[in-house]
């Protein structure tokens, strides 16, 4: 999903029409909700990663950087 975000992103920067590109994202969104719902729905109750903080190759969490 990062790669679709990341070619909105340069389509928009470079002043090009991006609808494809960005109708793909809100597919792919769409789509991680409704799995979190099932998984929701079939019991699961632990608490998602937040794609916000990753762990660094030593284990330790890491910020990602915010939007560009």
């Amino acid at each position: 999903m990062a790669d679709v975000e990341a070619s909105v992103r340069n389509l928009v920067e470079r002043g090009c029409d991006c609808t494809e590109r960005a109708l793909a994202q809100m597919d792919l969104r769409r789509r991680i909700n409704l799995l979190i719902g099932e998984w929701k729905a079939a019991g699961g109750s632990d608490v998602l990663p937040d794609v916000r903080f990753r762990p660094a190759k030593t284990g330790n969490p890491v910020r990602a950087s915010g939007p560009r």
